[in-house]
């Protein structure tokens, strides 16, 4: 009988509460998104993609409202606010020539983002939306000098690790046990297990890791989740950056950011960024060179609507790719770090990356946004690839290259419209869309030699000497790319569509949000030469979010995946799409005015029908049964005092076996899956000097720990089999003064033999043997920039 007037007083007190809300423009009537509104400077919001912007649950009185904004002049306004009343107040802002901006008082950017990219299509805040998203925006990556998406982002976001690679040519991030699917401006950019080239930050905005099942992406992915690279957009503001860096192992990279308008009336804008990257290595014989060249134009047809085209080159060269797997039947680390397998001569890998963007935006009036985006991909590579042909009881290695020609072509199109409508007391917060794409990929796999002669003419990695047994021949390549991939097998081929439609209810002046969705997508698939396989499947999702407070909320969801996987079975047989379904609970709090902010989550995956490598090839797989994976995650990033900022995360991972199907040999239900470490432990430090002579100067300092780990291979009986522990210490300055940065960073500080990932194999060569990757022994990086 209790729980009647108690639930009585809380309406009450919910109905007394007001708010404050409106849409943001500039002078020329243009909208201003991802601005920041202060009120009371206590309470902080930013601006969608639409202008929008709100507080609720605000007591009666008078409030001060204040914007700060890149290139746009504060604004400070007085609002009385009466009892229950929900004001609507619309801000004007002018341009700024001195480009004032919230942070030139400290010198530093914020690292919290409170709302997602229009990329990610929810345009929910952060801290109300009833899942993990973490962001890495550009002023963390520059700070880390992360110049490729390969160079350690992952430090940044809990349960984040990289399996194993390629050198740079692609990422293959892992978390929460899977390989986590790459996004591009919020359309899925994989078509092989080997793509996309592995993204250059110069072009980059920032990256959006969300974990668990992203329905609301519409384009499919892992259950385990994705993340979305969000390229450089026009700001309109007239500005730039040029910046060289140098580093160990004859590195050297520059970039130019131009950002600006093209018309007297702002309406064309232009951003181009360009970059020239090259570097050696602390093995012989081993480069990597790359050059980036990204121009971006939007146009403002009229007050609502705006058209953005962009597009992206890349042109890489690397050594023969696997040139970094070093192989002994002894152990890990029995050879030196810098071993390799390679040798001069051998033909490199080649990549030219290509894609455009196409996108319309239009504001259908103050509550509803319609957004049409169309993508090209297309990539062509051409070179070869090292694996050992074999590895002998003493250690020798017969040598062996092989040709990896490659082409893939995506076309990408998505449609969706973001919505705002009141049906009594009720908010709802509307998405949905279409989306479709065809992928094609092709590859050549068929010609291979090997290096190293027979019966005494092998290579002794211990006493290494380098050279051919065999005069080098050419690869065969008369025949067309395509013809040749298709007498291989070597052809993946995916077209799906999807229908997506979400509807967040806001309950109790929106403090309480029930999220309801579901998605219909449609596949045909065929891999390495098979039949098309056509799937369908309707995948429900449902989210229930609740403020604690202004800036506490507690989360909880339920979503299911269902996506398309490329490969073969080692049978012979086409693979089944992937489902897979979660749980998950969370805790989000955003501390001293959202510049710093925790989430604590727990989760259960449940996948079916994932495809497990069997080998090397790419045509070696096995459908397992059923994995369970279950984990916490703790994720901290911000200012936690002036100048002192943090970012910290912990991810403790279960991830076993729980069924296995009947025609599988080698596995048990109980057993610990591969590429899920059960401890990942990351933290980085960044002091700024706030006043006095070293104003401007930072120290930096960061760690990264690994422990169980459990990357490409694991074995509960052989614990020698698994990769040993990793942990790794770093360290830093910086100095920033006017428009001039100087950030210096070495990494590997104890100059530990470090493993990026590594294997064992007890069948495939003559004799069992360790397989690793070495890291970067110490070293340094050196970046001079100029703003202006």
């Amino acid at each position: 009988m209790l729980l009647i007037p108690a639930l009585g007083v809380a309406l009450s007190s919910y109905a007394q509460t007001g708010a404050i809300s409106g849409v943001v423009r500039t002078s020329d009537n243009e909208i201003a998104s991802d601005l920041t509104i202060v009120l009371n400077d206590s309470l902080r919001t930013k601006a969608n993609s639409a202008g929008e912007y709100g507080f609720r649950n605000l007591k009666p009185g008078i409030y001060a409202l204040s914007t700060t904004h890149i290139g746009l002049q504060t604004k400070r306004d007085t609002i009385h606010l009466h009892d229950a009343e929900k004001r609507r107040f619309d801000l004007l802002l002018s341009v700024d020539k001195h480009m004032l901006q919230e942070v030139v008082v400290e010198g530093q950017a914020s690292l919290v983002e409170t709302i997602t990219s229009p990329t990610l299509r929810v345009q929910t805040p952060l801290i109300e939306l009833p899942q993990s998203v973490q962001i890495v925006n550009a002023d963390l990556m520059a700070r880390q000098q992360i110049f490729n998406m390969a160079d350690g982002l992952m430090r940044n976001v809990s349960g984040v690790s990289r399996l194993s690679h390629w050198n740079d040519m692609y990422v293959n991030l892992n978390m929460r046990g899977s390989k986590i699917q790459a996004f591009r401006n919020g359309m899925n950019a994989v078509s092989s297990f080997w793509s996309p080239l592995s993204e250059d930050m110069s072009v980059v905005e920032r990256v959006e890791i969300v974990k668990g099942p992203a329905g609301f992406m519409m384009s499919s992915g892992d259950p385990a989740g994705i993340y979305n690279v969000v390229t450089k957009k026009p700001t309109g503001v007239e500005r730039g950056e040029v910046t060289f860096s140098m580093g160990s192992f004859s590195s050297y990279r520059s970039t130019v950011d131009l950002d600006g308008k093209l018309s007297k009336d702002k309406r064309l804008l232009y951003r181009l960024n360009i970059a020239g990257d090259t570097k050696g290595s602390f093995r012989p014989f081993e480069e990597n060179k790359r050059l980036v060249i990204a121009p971006v134009l939007s146009y403002q047809l009229d007050n609502k609507t705006k058209a953005t085209l962009e597009y992206t080159y890349q042109r890489a060269q690397m050594t023969d790719v696997g040139s970094g797997y070093v192989f002994s039947p002894v152990g890990y680390k029995a050879l030196p770090r810098e071993t390799t397998f390679s040798s001069p001569g051998l033909e490199p890998i080649k990549v030219n990356d290509q894609n455009i963007f196409l996108t319309l935006e239009r504001n259908l009036n103050e509550q509803w946004k319609l957004t049409a985006q169309g993508a090209y991909f297309s990539y062509d590579q051409i070179g070869a690839n090292s694996w050992p042909k074999d590895v002998l009881a003493n250690g020798d290695v017969v040598r062996q290259t092989g040709i990896w020609d490659a082409t893939s072509t995506m076309a990408l199109g998505q449609v969706f419209v973001n919505g705002n409508l009141q049906t009594g007391a009720v908010k709802h917060r509307i998405l949905g869309g279409l989306d479709f794409g065809r992928k094609d990929y092709y590859a050549d796999w068929s010609q291979s030699f090997v290096l190293d002669s027979l019966n005494g003419g092998e290579f002794n990695p211990r006493d290494p000497q380098y050279g051919l047994d065999f005069p080098y021949t050419p690869f065969n390549r008369s025949t067309p790319l395509k013809i040749r991939a298709a007498a291989g097998g070597g052809i993946i081929q995916t077209h799906y569509s999807s229908a997506y439609l979400q509807d967040e209810l806001g309950f109790f002046d929106n403090q309480l949000r029930l999220t309801l969705a579901a998605r219909y997508t449609a596949m045909s698939q065929a891999s390495w030469g098979g039949d098309p396989i056509e799937s369908k499947k309707i995948t429900p999702r449902v989210g229930l979010s609740y403020s604690i407070d202004r800036n506490t909320s507690a989360y909880a969801l339920y979503d299911q995946s269902f996506i398309p996987q490329n490969g073969v079975l080692y049978t012979g047989e086409a693979v089944k799409p992937l489902t897979g379904d979660i749980m998950e609970l969370g805790l989000k709090r955003a501390w001293f005015n959202n510049r710093l902010s925790t989430t604590v989550s727990a989760y259960q995956i449940l996948k079916n029908n994932e495809v497990t490598a069997y080998g090397p090839r790419p045509n070696e797989n096995i459908e397992i049964g059923q994995k369970r994976v279950r984990g916490i995650e703790v994720d901290i990033m911000g200012r936690i005092a002036p100048g002192f900022d943090v970012v910290a995360n912990y991810a403790f991972t279960d991830a076993e076996i729980t069924k296995v199907n009947a025609e599988v040999e080698g596995f048990y239900a109980g057993q610990r899956l591969s590429g899920a470490d059960r401890h990942i432990a990351n933290v980085w430090l960044d002091y700024h000097l706030q006043a006095g002579a070293l104003s401007g100067l930072s120290f930096r300092a960061g760690m990264t720990t690994n422990v169980d780990r459990t990357t490409a291979f694991y074995s509960d009986d052989h614990p020698e089999w698994n990769l040993p522990d990793y942990l790794r210490f770093d360290a830093g300055l910086g100095y920033h003064k006017d428009n001039f940065t100087v950030i210096f960073n070495v990494q590997n500080l104890a100059d530990s033999y470090l493993l990026a990932g590594g294997s064992y194999y007890d069948d495939y060569f003559s004799t069992p043997v360790y397989s690793w990757q070495a890291e970067l022994p110490r070293n340094f990086r050196l970046t001079f920039g100029y703003k202006f």
